[in-house]
């Protein structure tokens, strides 16, 4: 029996990056997966096409306030119930200082990558309650531990954030059966990553001489989702390739 068979895996984010990984090896390990996307249609479909049978895809903007519960809806309605919740979905927003740059890339920031994740955890909370347990694990970033650069404060509060709420989970819910880990990886080898000239040539000043595969925080996104740990609920992982050592 492989991990997670049987088991039904929300994964937002998943069309492509970290997101596309965990799906892959969500389903290689026997899981049922809810891809949600929010724009790139043609990329999860594309997706789903090539895993063949046991994927659902639920599409929602999240950085509309509101639409992380129209997500879940969704997935429910597809799935018929969700045992793993995995907060992928966020992005680098910039915050600079000047406005309208500054109080826009906090909304941004704020919604996609601390609300959405609260809300879809609040759902999963209720809904867990009601099975007898299940497992969030979030996405967080090395930058929820040291901040981020000057053109990107509100990022870095809004990740350090997502620890905190998922410390908070483990602590409030192990009674019910409710699981929750993060993940905070550092530089990851995405398609959005190696479009950005500025990371050009950013491999050979890291300890591994290589930037952190996606697959690399799948395979431990996959594992937490396994429950085989129990006892590391409330953790946070770093995956950086020894980039960022705390």
């Amino acid at each position: 029996m492989s991990a997670l068979d049987g088991r039904v895996v929300l994964v937002t984010g998943g069309s492509r990056g970290i997101g596309r990984a965990v799906v892959e090896a969500a389903h290689r390990d026997g899981a049922e997966v809810v891809v949600h996307y929010g724009r790139n249609e043609t990329a999860a479909r594309a997706l789903a096409d090539g895993l063949g049978s046991r994927v659902h895809l639920v599409a929602g903007d999240l950085l509309k306030p509101g639409e992380a519960a129209r997500v879940w809806d969704r997935a429910l309605e597809a799935a018929g119930r969700v045992d793993v919740v995995v907060n992928n979905a966020g992005a680098w927003i910039a915050s600079p200082l000047d406005e309208p740059g500054w109080q826009d890339g906090w909304e941004q920031n704020l919604q996609l990558n601390l609300q959405a994740p609260a809300d879809l955890c609040r759902s999963a909370i209720r809904h867990f309650q009601e099975r007898d347990g299940g497992i969030i694990v979030n996405v967080a970033s090395r930058s929820s531990h040291r901040g981020d650069d000057a053109e990107h404060l509100a990022y870095g509060a809004a990740k350090g954030g997502l620890l905190a709420l998922t410390k908070g989970i483990a602590r409030g819910y192990a009674k019910d059966g409710i699981l929750a880990y993060a993940v905070a990886p550092g530089w990851v080898a995405t398609d959005i990553a190696a479009s950005d000239p500025a990371n050009a040539g950013l491999a050979a000043g890291l300890p591994l001489g290589e930037i952190t595969p996606a697959s690399d925080v799948a395979e431990m996104i996959v594992f937490l989702a396994s429950g085989r740990s129990r006892h590391t609920t409330g953790a946070t992982i770093d995956i950086t390739g020894a980039d960022y050592v705390r």
